[in-house]
């Protein structure tokens, strides 16, 4: 097991990424923490994932409540070896038709609160812990209508090689993981119907060398590996998993004739 022994703290563990990744971790021997806003979920969620599991009800807008969310992680299972920061949410900031408070909505969550989360966390993490950052292609492709979501995820992505040079002195790893598009309920308010969704599956697909939508499993996975001693030498690192979209946007099967 590679992950035997360890405690993580991963935030919107509830749902999509997170969930796949609280499930991957313990299935590799972790005790795992998980945080999100609706307890309905929270208790689905860790119903499903046993007795190595505890859930812990909890806003990222909330900075006090982030703290307490570490220390009952702390008191169920002890100090932290692994946080993933993975908690955020999506929404289109087209110019000319978004007011302040959606903008900052998207920024509270998963930019701001991204970083009180190390900072609660820090106090209570093991030397050589591991930290994951959750980033997204967004910081990168330029897509239009997306300003505010791009701008969080393009500053933790400079946040990530921040964090790592400033933990290295405990040899505390800081890494992120980059998904593209992934199946995950972050979706559901652009398709709300199956036939929509499938339809915008095949949409982001397209986009990709590889032709698909990604899977949440895929992107824990990577999550595991920078969690684990087999990147033991791996910060300030980013691992991009979206099928090739953008590094190798011209083999998408759009540009195919």
């Amino acid at each position: 097991m590679r992950l035997k022994g360890k405690t993580a703290f991963i935030t919107g563990g509830n749902s999509g990424i997170g969930l796949a990744t609280a499930r991957l971790f313990i299935a590799e021997g972790a005790r795992v923490a998980i945080t999100g806003r609706s307890q309905e979920t929270l208790d689905a969620a860790v119903k499903e994932l046993g007795p190595n599991a505890v859930a812990i009800q909890a806003d990222l807008h909330d900075v006090s409540a982030i703290e307490q969310s570490i220390e009952k992680a702390v008191a169920a299972f002890g100090k932290i070896d692994i946080v993933f920061a993975n908690a955020g949410i999506g929404g289109s900031t087209p110019l000319g038709q978004t007011n302040l408070e959606a903008f900052e909505n998207i920024i509270k969550t998963n930019l701001t609160g991204v970083f009180f989360t190390i900072q609660a966390a820090v106090p209570h993490l093991n030397d050589k812990a591991s930290i994951i950052l959750n980033g997204s292609v967004h910081a990168v492709i330029g897509m239009p209508g997306w300003s505010a979501y791009a701008a969080t995820k393009g500053a933790v992505r400079s946040m990530t090689r921040v964090l790592a040079s400033e933990l290295a002195p405990r040899g505390i790893r800081v890494n992120q993981v980059t998904p593209g598009g992934t199946r995950t309920p972050i979706w559901s308010p652009m398709a709300p119907s199956a036939v929509e969704m499938e339809v915008l599956e095949k949409r982001i697909g397209m986009m990709a060398p590889l032709g698909r939508i990604g899977e949440a499993e895929e992107v824990a996975n990577v999550a595991l590996f920078l969690a684990s001693d087999e990147s033991s030498n791996v910060t300030a690192g980013e691992i991009v998993v979206d099928g090739g979209a953008t590094d190798a946007p011209l083999g998408a099967p759009i540009y195919q004739s």
